[in-house]
């Protein structure tokens, strides 16, 4: 006869687990000895065993004890439903492992081969890891809600950046990506700024936009700028006092009779 331990032992559970099972009602309690001690029989080892092996493949408690008292056909047609449970957890496991291995890719699981192009192309230049963070995270937000309209955009953005003088100003805004609002710079960088919105406004005077971005992303996207570079919220205070409201979609500041 064995004691509560050696029973738990000998079929791989706690003790927890057998006095968890015993207020379930799944295994009986055994009369206690003269000495005030439960003891088990291996007619209990073999049903701690099959209880065992049912909860560890999913079977919900409740339903334990009814496929350990059902016929044979039904305890088959149950094991059955089980199994095709399993391999569907297994197969979603597997999904998930994938997704894990991905991650293990870096900048490529979640963007568009142009863009880990670009981002490439960014460290070639030297700008700092920082700044292409930012970038990275921008272009993911934007490659999840305009997948069909990345290759037009990233064209523009490769364009820009051979540029020389955008080049420069962009270099500029890298090397103040975790600057605080008081940075003596900013006026200067704000200025520079406008020069070029400035420019290519005018050059655009007229154009429709190509590649129109949602007021949802435009938001969400000025929302990661603010919260990923201290600076971003004076850095717009600045533009805003040079008439030019926005980031992701810079605009005008209207008039306050609205021309």
């Amino acid at each position: 006869m064995l004691t509560i331990s050696q029973l738990a032992a000998y079929a791989g559970v706690t003790v927890r687990a057998v006095r968890h099972y015993h207020a379930k009602g799944l295994l009986p309690e055994p009369e206690r000895d003269h000495s005030g001690y439960r003891r088990y029989d291996a007619a209990a080892v073999v049903e701690l065993i099959r209880i065992r092996t049912l909860a560890e493949a999913g079977v919900p408690l409740s339903r334990v004890r009814a496929l350990l008292e059902a016929e044979e056909d039904e305890f088959a047609a149950a094991v059955d439903d089980i199994d095709r449970r399993l391999r569907a957890e297994i197969r979603e496991r597997q999904r998930h492992r994938q997704r894990v291995a991905q991650l293990v890719a870096g900048e490529s699981l979640a963007l568009p081969g142009e863009v880990v192009a670009y981002l490439d192309r960014l460290r070639e230049l030297g700008f700092r890891e920082r700044l292409i963070e930012v970038e990275r995270d921008s272009w993911i937000l934007i490659a999840a809600q305009m997948p069909d309209q990345v290759a037009g955009l990233m064209s523009i953005k490769r364009q820009q950046v051979e540029v020389p003088e955008i080049r420069e100003l962009y270099r500029d805004l890298a090397d103040m990506v975790d600057v605080g609002p008081d940075d003596l710079r900013l006026p200067e960088l704000a200025d520079r700024a406008v020069a070029f919105i400035e420019a290519a406004a005018a050059e655009s005077e007229g154009v429709e936009d190509p590649f129109p971005i949602s007021d949802d992303l435009v938001e969400l996207l000025d929302a990661a700028f603010l919260e990923l570079v201290p600076c971003a919220p004076r850095l717009l205070e600045l533009l805003e006092e040079r008439g030019w409201t926005g980031w992701t979609m810079i605009r005008r500041v209207e008039s306050p009779s609205g021309t």
